[in-house]
């Protein structure tokens, strides 16, 4: 290992007792520097220059067709290795820090129209599943994304003690960003979700975890989902995948009436900002608001 690997690998363990990073936030520091050093092929802290970070965004960019949002994760990934090595005293500036950030464009989020996301549960429900099981997990995790807006890692992370029917609420432990959060149910996710339990029951699934595989007693894997969405969406020609439909959360429960802060809450926002862009996708939201123009008859 050289001594560029061996700082990293520093950083990530510093990262992850210190700072609390997620495993999934560690890989992410670590695919990110693998990319960098096969890209610069350089073995020490003092051979890393603005230059040749600065020539490993311009390759993607041009080579890769990295995206705005790609080239500041990128950079972010490698600054933040860097600003450790800087409070560390391994080096006396990040050369980072002297690399533009490219803006990020100001596009609505995709989403479902509510007709979209009603026949996308038909379709759900009317699939030819061979097994029971099968048939009311698919509508259990499908109606769990829609009426939640929950996502996928916390869908699959959910444990049987997470979701309390009786006081209709949904507990995210350690969600995005190690955040907790209580989402509540609606009945008609309610009644999905009480049909999959009597059917894990009726089979003996004692499995901690609120989904589990069909075969085996263990947590469901996450070639489920992906089997699912690909089934219905070949199926129903509606495309559609597990964070689409958190937009489609989003959006719908703003055109319902949702208040922006409620929705914050549920969805785990750190910043009420972020949520805000949901609210140009909300056409109902933008036609009721111009109905208040004092000039109207």
């Amino acid at each position: 290992m050289s001594e560029l690997e061996n700082l990293h690998l520093r950083f990530c363990q510093y990262s992850s007792v210190f700072k609390g990073n997620t495993p999934r936030t560690i890989d992410w520091f670590k695919t990110d520097f693998r990319w960098f050093l096969g890209f610069a092929k350089i073995e020490r802290l003092d051979q890393l220059t603005k230059h040749q970070i600065e020539d490993w965004i311009l390759y993607g960019k041009l080579e890769r067709k990295w995206v705005a949002k790609t080239v500041r994760l990128r950079l972010q990934s490698l600054s933040l290795f860097l600003d450790w090595c800087l409070q560390e005293g391994y080096i006396t500036e990040n050369p980072c820090k002297k690399i533009p950030r490219p803006k990020l464009p100001k596009s609505i989020p995709k989403h479902l129209t509510s007709e979209q996301t009603a026949k996308l549960m038909d379709w759900v429900k009317n699939y030819p599943f061979i097994y029971k099981f099968d048939k009311y997990r698919a509508i259990a995790i499908i109606s769990t994304f829609l009426f939640t807006g929950i996502r996928k890692a916390e869908l699959m992370n959910l444990k049987l003690d997470d979701i309390d029917l009786t006081s209709k609420s949904l507990f995210v432990k350690q969600g995005k960003s190690s955040k907790d959060r209580i989402i509540p149910l609606h009945d008609t996710l309610i009644e999905a979700l009480t049909r999959y339990l009597k059917e894990r029951k009726r089979l003996g699934k004692s499995c901690p975890y609120f989904f589990t595989a069909m075969r085996q007693d263990s947590v469901m894997g996450e070639l489920v989902i992906k089997r699912l969405v690909e089934k219905i969406r070949d199926k129903s020609g509606i495309c559609f995948y597990p964070h689409l439909l958190r937009h489609t959360f989003a959006t719908l429960m703003l055109e319902g009436g949702c208040n922006l802060f409620a929705l914050s809450q549920m969805m785990g926002h750190s910043d009420i900002k972020t949520t805000t862009i949901y609210l140009s996708a909300t056409k109902a939201h933008l036609q009721e608001q111009i109905t208040k123009h004092p000039m109207g008859i």
